[in-house]
């Protein structure tokens, strides 16, 4: 496993160990002594995978304490522009993005950390999303701020969002309670 640190502190993008050959692929998602010796969290408690349609944007979300987590995704099919955005109050890079683009035949895959709000845009249609969370989902802890908050240049004129996502706080009238020590 290849990985590279993004400009948001814990935040790295990792390509996974992948074969191919004239039956197709095969990549190793998650390997447990490799994410030990990078001190990435292994304590996944939930899986599970969204489908969109192109011009989809799904996203800002993240979960509060006591139900906060880290995540690990993966783009299985189609091609998505994955967002992460920093949201805890005392970092250096607090309300800055980053993107980056996730394709099945690309093998990477994104560690987000707790305290970091995770979306995407899909690129095509029937993009499939892949996550491990180290939280059970929690309703009540289950939060979001708008996509279109904080300065990210969105490749999308006309995105198609959930009534959820579309009624998210804008980063500036968001009260984070996350920090870089939590």
């Amino acid at each position: 496993m290849e990985t590279q640190d993004t400009i948001i502190s814990g935040v790295k993008t990792l390509k996974m160990p992948a074969f191919i050959d004239v039956r197709g692929g095969f990549v190793k998602s998650f390997h447990a002594p490799s994410f030990e010796q990078l001190k990435l969290r292994t304590d996944w408690r939930e899986e599970y995978y969204t489908t969109s349609a192109k011009n989809v944007v799904r996203g800002m979300h993240f979960q509060e304490p006591p139900a906060q987590h880290a995540k690990l995704v993966f783009c299985v099919a189609g091609r998505v522009l994955d967002v992460v955005l920093d949201i805890r109050t005392d970092s250096p890079t607090f309300g800055k993005a980053i993107s980056v683009e996730l394709e099945p035949d690309n093998g990477i895959g994104l560690y987000v950390p707790v305290g970091c709000a995770h979306g995407f845009l899909s690129l095509t249609d029937n993009s499939v999303m892949y996550y491990k969370v180290t939280s059970v989902h929690e309703p009540d802890q289950d939060r979001g701020v708008a996509w279109d908050s904080f300065g990210f240049d969105w490749p999308v004129t006309n995105p198609v969002l959930s009534a959820r996502d579309a009624d998210h706080l804008a980063l500036a009238d968001y009260i984070s309670p996350f920090r870089m020590t939590d």
